[in-house]
């Protein structure tokens, strides 16, 4: 598994959550997964450090990946293929035109090749149209690799296996041992890691949870299996011997109006966490299951859980085209 880049700023931080944990009675700590770097910021570059070098491997100079106009992945691609010298296309969702703000602005300040497709065309055609793409550049002399969605596939995901390695380091460094560790969940590719470090390296001891973002829980729970199944082909057979798709936890019900879309009280609880804690959560992803896990605990579903891990996977540059969401 370590067949791999460097990219990354490694270990990312842990850090408690003082005041959140005195109102809830419980010890809810945050790793700063969203300061893994600038450009790379966020979970996805853990992945695409093993997806990248891969294509490296392969003898590709090109990246194509897709997601929606703000998708943290795809600004990360671009920004990791230009350190390694590759360029990348990006096919992007989108009804209309996106407006140069957040991840997109940044998309196109490194220079990305972008093209905008809707979101009937994104959900029923983006992997033929990915494949076009390839096979378009292939008779222009360049040789393309695809990265799927949230760089969410077998070799993606190698990145949230090794992970585990670092919450391993800190527990035996620091005395704290986390019961439980949250994360949103977006594409399956980061649980489905952290699925797998659990049981390779925990041996399955602890609560792993998701808050879905889109789609269900259901969904997800599949998706997440599969993806399990492709990674196992990179790992050794004493680890294979290890993966179980036992207790695989998603918790639903915090999509809210829909995948990238805030409500009033989503905006209004990243404000207050910022104003708690000074950490600033973002809309798409960790603010959603942020608020969902605070919720689920005052309902009493965490009520076994001492030390809760949240999983900070980043989105900074998402929260600016919702500022004028936001009331101040």
């Amino acid at each position: 598994m370590e067949n791999k880049l460097n990219i990354a700023n490694l270990p990312t931080k842990i850090e408690r959550l003082e005041n959140f944990s005195k109102d809830l009675n419980l010890n809810l700590f945050i790793k700063r997964d969203d300061q893994t770097g600038s450009e790379v910021s966020g979970n996805k570059i853990r992945k695409l450090e093993y997806s990248i070098k891969e294509a490296l491997d392969l003898g590709c100079d090109t990246l194509i990946t897709c997601g929606g106009s703000q998708s943290n992945h795809a600004r990360s691609t671009v920004a990791a293929g230009i350190k390694v010298g590759m360029s990348t296309t990006l096919v992007l969702k989108s009804d209309v035109p996106p407006k140069i703000d957040g991840n997109f602005f940044i998309d196109k300040l490194l220079g990305a090749d972008i093209k905008i497709i809707t979101s009937q065309e994104y959900s029923q055609n983006r992997h033929e149209i990915m494949e076009s793409l390839k096979n378009e550049m292939l008779t222009n002399g360049k040789k393309a690799y695809i990265i799927p969605e949230g760089a969410s596939n077998g070799i993606g995901s190698l990145g949230y296996i090794s992970f585990m390695k670092e919450i391993i380091d800190f527990e035996n460094s620091t005395g704290t041992s986390f019961d439980t560790i949250v994360v949103a969940v977006g594409s399956g590719g980061t649980y489905a890691g952290i699925h797998m470090g659990n049981q390779i390296y925990c041996n399955g001891n602890k609560r792993i949870v998701g808050f879905n973002v889109c789609d269900d829980a259901d969904f997800f729970v599949e998706k997440i299996k599969d993806i399990i199944k492709e990674s196992s082909i990179y790992l050794d057979s004493s680890d294979q011997q290890k993966l179980t798709f036992k207790n695989i936890e998603i918790i639903d019900g915090y999509v809210g109006i829909g995948y990238a879309e805030s409500k009033e009280e989503e905006l209004d609880f990243i404000s207050m966490l910022a104003r708690t804690e000074g950490v600033i959560l973002d809309p798409v992803y960790t603010g959603k299951a942020m608020f969902g896990l605070v919720n689920e605990i005052k309902k009493g579903s965490f009520k076994t859980s001492k030390n809760i891990l949240f999983v900070h996977t980043g989105g900074l540059f998402g929260l600016f085209p919702k500022k004028d969401q936001f009331k101040f």
